[in-house]
Protein backbone atom coordinates (compact mmCIF):
# COMPACT_ATOMS: atom_id res chain seq x y z
CA UNK A 1 0.00 0.00 0.00
CA UNK A 2 1.13 3.54 -0.63
CA UNK A 3 0.69 6.74 1.27
CA UNK A 4 -1.26 9.76 0.09
CA UNK A 5 1.97 11.75 -0.02
CA UNK A 6 3.63 9.13 -2.24
CA UNK A 7 0.60 9.16 -4.56
CA UNK A 8 0.56 12.96 -4.84
CA UNK A 9 4.31 13.17 -5.45
CA UNK A 10 4.14 10.47 -8.14
CA UNK A 11 1.12 12.07 -9.81
CA UNK A 12 2.86 15.44 -9.98
CA UNK A 13 6.11 13.89 -11.22
CA UNK A 14 4.24 12.08 -14.01
CA UNK A 15 2.27 15.19 -14.96
CA UNK A 16 5.43 17.30 -15.08
CA UNK A 17 7.39 14.72 -17.09
CA UNK A 18 4.69 14.18 -19.71
CA UNK A 19 4.06 17.90 -19.97
CA UNK A 20 7.72 18.90 -20.44
CA UNK A 21 8.88 15.90 -22.48
CA UNK A 22 5.83 15.42 -24.70
CA UNK A 23 3.20 18.16 -24.64
CA UNK A 24 5.47 21.22 -24.64
CA UNK A 25 7.47 20.04 -27.70
CA UNK A 26 4.25 19.20 -29.58
CA UNK A 27 2.90 22.68 -28.87
CA UNK A 28 6.12 24.19 -30.22
CA UNK A 29 5.63 22.40 -33.51
CA UNK A 30 1.85 22.51 -33.64
CA UNK A 31 0.71 25.72 -31.91
CA UNK A 32 -2.92 24.85 -32.50
CA UNK A 33 -2.57 21.50 -30.73
CA UNK A 34 -5.54 20.40 -28.66
CA UNK A 35 -5.42 22.32 -25.35
CA UNK A 36 -7.65 19.66 -23.79
CA UNK A 37 -4.57 17.42 -23.63
CA UNK A 38 -3.35 19.17 -20.48
CA UNK A 39 -6.67 18.56 -18.74
CA UNK A 40 -6.61 14.95 -19.93
CA UNK A 41 -3.06 14.63 -18.61
CA UNK A 42 -4.17 15.89 -15.19
CA UNK A 43 -6.78 13.14 -15.00
CA UNK A 44 -4.57 10.43 -16.51
CA UNK A 45 -1.63 11.22 -14.20
CA UNK A 46 -3.97 10.63 -11.26
CA UNK A 47 -5.02 7.25 -12.66
CA UNK A 48 -1.43 6.28 -13.54
CA UNK A 49 -0.21 7.06 -10.03
CA UNK A 50 -2.99 4.91 -8.57
CA UNK A 51 -2.16 2.05 -10.94
CA UNK A 52 1.59 2.25 -10.31
CA UNK A 53 1.10 2.21 -6.55
CA UNK A 54 -1.83 -0.22 -6.53
CA UNK A 55 -1.92 -3.97 -5.93
CA UNK A 56 -1.82 -5.17 -9.57
CA UNK A 57 1.83 -5.91 -10.43
CA UNK A 58 1.08 -6.82 -14.04
CA UNK A 59 -0.80 -3.57 -14.65
CA UNK A 60 1.94 -1.51 -12.96
CA UNK A 61 4.77 -3.18 -14.89
CA UNK A 62 2.96 -2.75 -18.22
CA UNK A 63 2.28 0.91 -17.50
CA UNK A 64 5.91 1.48 -16.46
CA UNK A 65 7.09 -0.03 -19.74
CA UNK A 66 4.83 2.33 -21.70
CA UNK A 67 5.81 5.41 -19.69
CA UNK A 68 9.55 4.73 -19.93
CA UNK A 69 9.30 4.05 -23.68
CA UNK A 70 7.36 7.28 -24.27
CA UNK A 71 9.28 9.54 -21.89
CA UNK A 72 12.80 8.22 -22.55
CA UNK A 73 12.91 7.04 -26.17
CA UNK A 74 16.18 5.97 -27.68
CA UNK A 75 18.08 3.34 -29.59
CA UNK A 76 20.02 2.14 -26.56
CA UNK A 77 18.90 0.45 -23.35
CA UNK A 78 17.34 2.72 -20.76
CA UNK A 79 20.11 3.74 -18.36
CA UNK A 80 19.15 6.81 -16.32
CA UNK A 81 21.60 8.68 -14.10
CA UNK A 82 21.84 7.52 -10.49
CA UNK A 83 19.85 10.54 -9.29
CA UNK A 84 16.82 9.50 -11.36
CA UNK A 85 16.18 6.57 -9.01
CA UNK A 86 15.40 9.05 -6.19
CA UNK A 87 12.54 10.64 -8.17
CA UNK A 88 8.98 9.43 -7.53
CA UNK A 89 8.90 7.62 -10.91
CA UNK A 90 12.36 6.15 -10.34
CA UNK A 91 11.42 4.89 -6.88
CA UNK A 92 8.26 3.14 -8.07
CA UNK A 93 10.12 1.74 -11.09
CA UNK A 94 12.83 0.07 -9.04
CA UNK A 95 10.29 -1.28 -6.56
CA UNK A 96 7.89 -2.66 -9.22
CA UNK A 97 10.24 -3.50 -12.08
CA UNK A 98 13.84 -3.25 -10.96
CA UNK A 99 16.12 -1.76 -13.60
CA UNK A 100 14.43 -2.24 -16.97
CA UNK A 101 17.75 -2.29 -18.84
CA UNK A 102 20.27 -3.96 -16.53
CA UNK A 103 20.60 -7.20 -14.58
CA UNK A 104 23.25 -5.58 -12.37
CA UNK A 105 24.19 -2.06 -11.34
CA UNK A 106 27.16 -0.45 -9.64
CA UNK A 107 27.20 0.02 -5.89
CA UNK A 108 26.71 3.76 -6.44
CA UNK A 109 23.55 3.23 -8.49
CA UNK A 110 22.33 0.56 -6.05
CA UNK A 111 22.84 3.08 -3.25
CA UNK A 112 20.79 5.67 -5.09
CA UNK A 113 18.04 3.12 -5.72
CA UNK A 114 17.98 2.24 -2.02
CA UNK A 115 18.60 5.74 -0.66
CA UNK A 116 21.82 4.70 1.10
CA UNK A 117 25.57 5.12 0.61
CA UNK A 118 27.82 2.87 -1.45
CA UNK A 119 29.31 1.62 1.81
CA UNK A 120 25.82 0.75 3.00
CA UNK A 121 25.33 -1.27 -0.19
CA UNK A 122 28.62 -3.11 0.40
CA UNK A 123 27.56 -3.87 3.98
CA UNK A 124 24.20 -5.27 2.79
CA UNK A 125 25.96 -7.47 0.23
CA UNK A 126 28.42 -8.69 2.86
CA UNK A 127 25.53 -9.53 5.22
CA UNK A 128 23.62 -11.36 2.46
CA UNK A 129 20.79 -8.80 2.34
CA UNK A 130 21.64 -7.96 -1.29
CA UNK A 131 23.09 -10.24 -3.96
CA UNK A 132 26.45 -9.27 -5.40
CA UNK A 133 26.96 -9.94 -9.10
CA UNK A 134 29.92 -12.19 -10.03
CA UNK A 135 31.22 -9.48 -12.39
CA UNK A 136 30.90 -6.77 -9.73
CA UNK A 137 28.05 -4.58 -8.68
CA UNK A 138 24.70 -5.70 -7.33
CA UNK A 139 21.97 -7.85 -8.88
CA UNK A 140 19.07 -5.49 -9.56
CA UNK A 141 16.46 -8.12 -8.71
CA UNK A 142 17.83 -8.27 -5.17
CA UNK A 143 17.45 -4.49 -4.87
CA UNK A 144 13.86 -4.69 -6.07
CA UNK A 145 13.08 -7.54 -3.68
CA UNK A 146 14.55 -5.63 -0.74
CA UNK A 147 12.57 -2.49 -1.58
CA UNK A 148 9.35 -4.45 -1.97
CA UNK A 149 9.91 -6.04 1.43
CA UNK A 150 10.68 -2.69 3.05
CA UNK A 151 7.67 -1.07 1.41
CA UNK A 152 5.32 -3.80 2.66
CA UNK A 153 6.81 -3.56 6.15
CA UNK A 154 6.38 0.23 6.23
CA UNK A 155 2.79 -0.14 5.03
CA UNK A 156 2.06 -2.55 7.84
CA UNK A 157 1.36 -5.56 5.63
CA UNK A 158 4.33 -7.63 6.74
CA UNK A 159 6.13 -7.78 10.06
CA UNK A 160 9.69 -9.04 10.04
Amino acid sequence: MSTTTEHVELREDLRRLVETRLLDPVELLLPTADTDLRERLRVDAEVWAAQLLGPDDQLAVGLLAKLIAALYPGDVAFDPPATWWRTPLGAVTVRRLGHPGAAKVSAAVAGSMLGITRQGVHDLVKRGKLVGHPDGGVVTESIRARLQGLHRTQAGDVHV
